[in-house]
């Protein structure tokens, strides 16, 4: 055998096990056995007003800032639809204490796309700029009143109206130089429902691959489908205010889910998604933002909560996942709780054992 021949197949043999053993580190990723118990500064309740899940970034100073989504509770739970705003929260540490600062945006007014509520927001920093992903609905150019929206807070979505606000939901994007705003709006929402998912384009999740490019996964839902069942769809865009184009393959598209939020692991070279399935948080991965399957470490968590006094706290709800990391690192897996009537957020710690 040749010298060059025997070279050749040594590369070859070296790639192929690299290749294993990275697959194996990209499935390893076990954010279970990372949890901590839940600290009394890692719950984020305000008396005044529903507190709905989170976003983290870190800013200067060392200082952490939170957007999240909030809205009065004399308005009921449901008022999310028709009263949501985005409020922004600092605090020395991703785990809390949270302290409000101020609401960043609110709906918009008549005429616009984002005329009632902003909600659900994902904070980014891409090429120098803040870039705050929301959610929002308007009544297709009705004229409508406060106590209009009040009404409509608790209406069935076969209210006319109401059902008007849910088929009308939007994500968009704000931008800023600082994380402390100006925001600018855009004119018009980021992208439309197509191909796996129909009617709406929620709850967005956004990183940049190594590729340069931009994933957006939106959810949607699931076309020619009786059942009321939503698929989350991605999107790709050479830029982070698009316009991003929808791909025909869903991320997730046998499963009834929601909330997902995603990150690209540079040293793994991997993306990962946390999202709800209603009874738990699962994970995702995808080598290439296109094509996504299981996580070997699927199932993250369920509906029971460990605090540092030793007890539990099961809620009745536990959505909007989000998982903030520093340096590839899961530092905190963020979740919005509902118990009975009351929501708020929890900031739950992670630590690698390994």
């Amino acid at each position: 055998m040749s010298k060059l021949l025997i070279k050749f197949l040594l590369i070859v043999f070296l790639s192929h096990s690299i290749g294993a053993v990275s697959q194996d580190m990209n499935k390893s990723l076990d954010i279970n056995k990372m949890m901590q118990p839940l600290s009394k500064d890692g719950i984020f309740r305000d008396s005044l007003y529903y507190n709905w899940g989170g976003s983290i970034i870190k800013g200067e100073q060392g200082k952490y800032h939170l957007f999240y989504s909030r809205w009065k509770r004399a308005y009921t739970f449901n008022g999310w639809l028709t009263f949501s705003e985005i409020a922004h929260a600092v605090s020395d540490a991703p785990t809390g204490p949270w302290q409000y600062k101020e609401t960043v945006l609110k709906g918009r007014g008549a005429g616009h796309w984002d005329e009632i509520t902003a909600h659900n927001p994902k904070i980014k920093y891409f090429e120098g700029k803040y870039y705050l992903y929301y959610i929002a609905t308007n009544l297709g150019g009705k004229a409508y009143s406060t106590e209009d929206l009040i009404y409509l807070s608790t209406a069935s979505l076969k209210e006319e109206n109401r059902g008007i606000l849910r088929k009308n939901q939007r994500t968009g994007v704000a931008v800023s130089n600082s994380i402390n705003g100006p925001w600018e709006r855009m004119g018009k929402p980021i992208i439309e429902p197509s191909g796996p998912i129909a009617t709406i384009t929620v709850n967005p999740a956004i990183d940049k691959g190594k590729d340069g490019n931009y994933f957006l996964i939106v959810k949607g839902d699931k076309p020619n489908e009786k059942k009321f069942i939503r698929n989350q769809a991605i999107a790709v865009s050479k830029s982070p205010i698009g316009p991003f184009e929808i791909q025909p393959n869903p991320v997730i598209g046998n499963l009834d889910t929601e909330d997902v939020s995603m990150w690209f692991d540079d040293k793994q070279d991997v993306f990962f998604a946390v999202f709800h399935a209603h009874s738990y948080i699962g994970l995702m991965m995808s080598k290439d933002g296109f094509h996504w399957e299981k996580a070997d470490n699927y199932q993250i968590a369920h509906k029971k909560i460990a605090l540092e006094d030793g007890t539990f706290l099961v809620p009745n709800r536990m959505e909007r996942p989000f998982v903030y990391l520093e340096e590839d690192q899961p530092q905190v897996l963020c979740v919005a709780i509902k118990k009975g009537n009351d929501s708020y957020t929890l900031f739950i710690p992670l630590e690698n054992n390994d």
